[in-house]
């Protein structure tokens, strides 16, 4: 679990995060959503060190890392994995290679240990068998498992995903979030993830952090995102008439004034009430 204590964080006289509390729990998946500028990318190099707070505490299990000396950091961070925007993998080494560099950097297993935990997280994010190929012979969603799977290698008890759908088609999209989910519950991460991608926040949002200017705005999971009367929240998650029409259908779903399990095709069959548009004339 981590826990981010009234952080505050500026830049010369600019203040960028003002006063955010949030409680990021075990085995699921911590969203941070916010439009470009919001603080929610320097809001999560503060809780991995990169930036440190003006002001409150970030614990891991308790323990402030703000306050942490360098050995003490060094031994939270070998717990923390990290899936980056563009992946960063090393163009100059093959899958294994790049999978196997955290190993070689904090481990002493041998070169037999290290490969079968190469092969068992490959195994893991149904990428067998790529061991020899080099990144620039994979896909965007390849890269992504390969990156995930490096993430995952030493077993880290935190995750942390900068944008991991950025450059993915839809449905690739949806396999990496179903990866990520699948993987925090299986080893219990605290998994955190900065994102813009909506299909993310309704698929995956066991928690949800809204940042707005620098402030929590708002905060719940994906279920109670449909009901929510915030209006900033609203006009930035359902900003066009389709994704507002989806909040409708699913706010009448969970009313009971729909099944979620109709049958569209009977619904639109021949029998039903045509609905005619008003002409332009009118």
């Amino acid at each position: 679990m981590i826990e981010v204590k009234n952080i505050k964080k500026g830049f010369g006289d600019k203040p960028v995060i003002q006063d955010v509390s949030a409680v990021m729990k075990a085995g699921q998946c911590n969203l941070i959503i916010g439009a470009s500028g919001s603080g929610k990318t320097v809001l999560m190099k503060c809780m991995v060190g990169l930036f440190q707070p003006d002001v409150g505490e970030i614990l891991y299990n308790g323990n402030d890392f703000t306050k942490m000396g360098r050995a003490d950091k060094t031994e939270i961070r070998k717990q923390i994995g990290m899936l980056f925007q563009g992946s960063a993998l090393f163009d100059s080494l093959n899958v294994e290679q790049n999978i196997m560099f955290p190993l070689s950097m904090f481990t002493k297993w041998d070169n037999k240990q290290k490969l079968n935990r190469v092969n068992e997280v490959l195994e893991r994010v149904n990428l067998p068998d790529v061991n020899k190929k080099f990144p620039s012979e994979l896909s965007g969603g390849m890269k992504k498992r390969v990156a995930l799977a490096r993430a995952v290698v030493l077993n880290p008890k935190y995750l942390f995903c900068d944008e991991p759908n950025s450059g993915l088609d839809p449905q690739t999209s949806l396999v990496i979030d179903k990866l990520i989910k699948e993987l925090t519950i299986e080893y219990n991460i605290t998994t955190v993830i900065n994102t813009h991608d909506m299909n993310s926040v309704m698929e995956i949002g066991d928690y949800i952090l809204y940042m707005h200017k620098g402030n929590k705005e708002w905060e719940g999971n994906k279920k109670d995102i449909i009901f929510s009367k915030n209006t900033r929240l609203n006009e930035f998650i359902f900003a066009s008439e389709f994704l507002q029409d989806a909040k409708d259908m699913r706010m009448l779903e969970r009313a009971g004034k729909i099944s979620d399990d109709r049958n569209m095709d009977e619904l639109l069959n021949n029998d039903a009430p045509q609905i005619i548009p008003p002409s332009d004339k009118e």
